[in-house]
């Protein structure tokens, strides 16, 4: 039984499937899989055209940083805020199709921008539609299959930003190996517009197809109806309660991300730079490592904090990701310094795999340790702060070190060992902070 709100905020009861069904819950996840791989392709196409960027616009790698940090994460964290709130109220599918068509448009518009300050404001639009997805897809998610596989459901969800990632690198580097021979493409109605706008066209315009999809899937049923959402107070009044619940974890979270932004934005320069691999090659292989070794963290990562829940630990989620994080720092000690290539790329492998288990587990312990009425605004205050430090700091802090402190280009290796193992070092401290809150925060839910 489903419930349905009408213009007069009545709710009806509508006869249907259950949409905790197996097949249906696969269906949906396989579909928001889609829409948050198309997003990564959007947003981390950029780490693979710094350098035809830099000679084309004339820009250092700190203002390169900025396009692919801070211009995108603070309209995507300052719009997740209401539109969290939004998806606690209203229709979810009908939010997300909207920003995927909205994001979709402004990619597509990055290749057309004329100038820096152009692609600027296009990567801040790219930001305010991909803003819409995730708040609404991990409370459809969280609606939609058993509590005991969450966990695995979100991870699979969350494995859209390595297949989009990897694809954005491996299609990315396909298409620029192919466009070396020109210095301009012309495209009808557009006119002369470099090799890398082309790219943006070509992976910005396709997601629009995604769209119809969405309005397939059932709006399943809430625990309350909308409009008896928690209000602010509320919110507030839990988070005052719970607050080093939310900030250790949230904060936890954000220092992971510092630490995989930093190395999705910049790794491709270093093997560029450092081990002389071309655009293509480059593509091809950090591609693939994403693409697997980061997914396989992710589902692996779910798979263990399932099993542990399953066995009665309650901060089995925040456990396994802090001990990840203190696994994950030691290749990340060693990759950026070695001469051989062989081994850089077993242990960037390594590092990749243990840095992304807190990305699936991260918002997999926010749906389980906030009401279910303040999901969607719980999981927009984590995308909040994740973002803006992770996505707004990580590939920029990178770039200030390669600029300010090494002061040359081809020591950005460096500046990646500082920045990522710092990252990581303090993501597990505060994991490990938040333990005991976060155990009495679930034990307090459940007696409620």
């Amino acid at each position: 039984m489903l419930e349905k709100v009408d213009a007069q905020g009545q709710v009806d009861t509508l006869s249907t499937t259950s949409t905790k069904s197996t097949g249906y819950a696969c269906y949906l996840i396989f579909i928001l899989l889609l829409a948050y791989t198309f997003s990564f392709i959007d947003r981390q196409i950029l780490s693979l055209l710094v350098e035809p960027m830099k000679r084309d616009l004339v820009i250092s790698d700190t203002q390169m940083s900025l396009l692919q940090g801070l211009s995108f994460a603070i309209f995507y964290t300052l719009m997740g805020l209401p539109l969290g709130r939004l998806s606690d109220r209203k229709s979810r599918r009908g939010i997300i199709a909207a920003s995927i068509f909205f994001w979709s448009i402004m990619t597509a518009a990055c290749g057309l921008a004329k100038n820096y300050w152009h692609l600027f404001v296009a990567r801040m639009g790219v930001g305010v539609g991909e803003a819409g997805l995730s708040p609404a897809a991990y409370s459809l998610i969280a609606d939609s299959v058993d509590k005991k596989h969450l966990s695995k459901a979100i991870g699979v969800y969350t494995m859209g930003i390595y297949l989009g990632g990897g694809l954005a690198l491996i299609v990315g580097g396909m298409v620029i190996q192919w466009a070396n021979s020109f210095t301009t493409i012309s495209l009808p109605f557009v006119g002369e517009i470099y090799t890398w706008q082309a790219v943006f066209l070509a992976v910005g315009l396709p997601g629009i197809l995604l769209v119809p999809f969405l309005f397939t899937l059932q709006e399943p049923r809430r625990n309350v109806s909308p409009q008896s959402a928690a209000s602010v107070s509320d919110v507030v009044a839990f988070f005052k309660t719970n607050r080093k619940t939310v900030l250790y974890h949230n904060f936890g979270a954000a220092f992971a991300s510092v630490a995989g932004y930093g190395a999705l934005a910049w790794v491709p320069s270093y093997l560029i730079r450092v081990h002389g691999l071309s655009s293509g090659e480059v593509g091809l292989i950090f591609g693939l490592i994403v693409l697997f070794a980061g997914a396989g963290g992710v589902l692996t990562g779910g798979a263990i904090a399932d099993k542990l829940y399953r066995q009665g630990k309650l901060d089995a989620k925040m456990r396994v990701a802090m001990w990840a994080m203190l696994l994950g720092v030691i290749p990340t000690l060693f990759y950026p310094i070695l001469s051989n290539l062989t081994p850089v790329l077993v242990l960037l492998t390594l590092s990749t795999f243990f840095a992304n288990f807190m990305m699936g587990l991260g918002p997999a312990a926010i749906q389980e340790a906030v009401p279910t009425t303040m999901r969607g605004q719980f999981s927009a205050l984590y995308l909040f702060v994740v973002n803006l430090i992770g996505l707004g700091l990580g590939p920029t802090l990178v770039a200030l070190c390669t600029d300010y402190l090494f002061g040359a280009p081809e020591q950005v290796g460096y500046s990646l060992l500082l920045v990522t193992s710092i990252a990581m070092i303090t993501s597990a401290i505060l994991l490990w902070r938040s333990l005991p809150h976060y155990r009495k925060t679930i034990e307090c839910l459940s007696e409620d």
